[in-house]
């Protein structure tokens, strides 16, 4: 956990300042909980960047950090099975969750969703930012990785950024220069399952030619999952998912079940949380 709570944006949570600093002050404010503990490794990388936001955000919500060893009561309360969780709390009632370290993108939505326009942070880009911009924060990214090879975080910045440009068959030299002990890291499996999905569609035919292949046998499933790989990283999201769904529709166990394997890793790279909601929901109802 950091120990820059700046602006009081960010504070600890205890057993005695629970009702009036979390309870009551989402009446006012809302506030976000951190369930976490000092042994949990995704902790270590989605705590930084909710203390980040924090202060970006400028008092829009305040961040409560419940550590579960200490305070096992307030971790009962809410349910709590696994860590990291985050739960969002606005007029004294849960307004949302989820656990699990999200990247940056995935936390900016989550927060702006129910923080509306007027909580953007102050460092935001602006509405009409071009893709010029990000090409530009790769570039920056790339310079200060040059001065400081050693730096793992901004490794994996650059590997973000290079992910959000659609450049993911960049990311591997990036992944190979990490230490073995980040295997876990929430960040470095995004960006290792985005990098082995952009290599499975290196050499495969293109589109068209997936089609046309669909079209002459409809229960090819190899050809479909080919195409909405291709889908995937060729700016279609939605119609890759719509491809594994209608696989897992009619050949669950193709593969070795591999249709839900698609589907889940692809929900792990994507940053639209609405897309990948509806789609998480969709998937259940096939499942269950």
């Amino acid at each position: 956990m950091s120990t820059d709570l700046s602006a009081n944006h960010v504070f600890d949570v205890t057993q005695e300042n629970f009702e009036l600093e979390v309870i009551q002050a989402s009446l006012q404010t809302p506030i976000l909980i951190d369930f976490w503990a000092t042994w949990c490794e995704p902790c270590k990388t989605l705590g930084p960047m909710l203390e980040k936001l924090a202060a970006q955000y400028q008092g829009a919500f305040r961040l409560a950090k419940l550590d579960v060893d200490q305070n096992r009561e307030l971790a009962g309360m809410f349910g709590i099975r696994s860590i990291p969780t985050v739960v969002l709390l606005k007029n004294g009632e849960i307004a949302d969750g989820f656990s699990g370290a999200l990247p940056e993108g995935q936390l900016r939505e989550f927060l702006d969703k129910h923080l509306g326009e007027a909580a953007l942070p102050v460092d935001e880009a602006p509405e009409d930012d071009t893709e010029e911009s990000l090409d530009g924060r790769i570039r920056r990214l790339q310079a200060e990785l040059a001065l400081e090879p050693a730096s793992d975080e901004l490794r994996l910045d650059l590997g973000e950024a290079l992910l959000q440009a659609g450049h993911a068959s960049q990311l591997k030299p990036l992944l190979e220069a990490l230490p073995a002990g980040m295997t876990e890291d929430a960040r470095v499996q995004r960006l290792r399952a985005a990098q082995q999905f952009s290599e499975l569609a290196t050499g495969s035919p293109d589109d068209a030619s997936l089609e046309q292949q669909i079209q002459q046998d409809p229960q090819d499933w190899g050809v479909r999952d080919q195409l909405a790989i291709r889908q995937f990283f060729g700016g279609q999201p939605e119609a890759a998912l719509q491809q594994w769904l209608h696989i897992l529709q009619h050949a669950r166990e193709w593969e070795g079940g591999l249709p839900r394997q698609r589907l889940l890793t692809a929900f792990g790279i994507l940053d639209d949380l609405d897309l990948v909601g509806r789609y998480r929901r969709r998937m259940a109802s096939l499942l269950f």
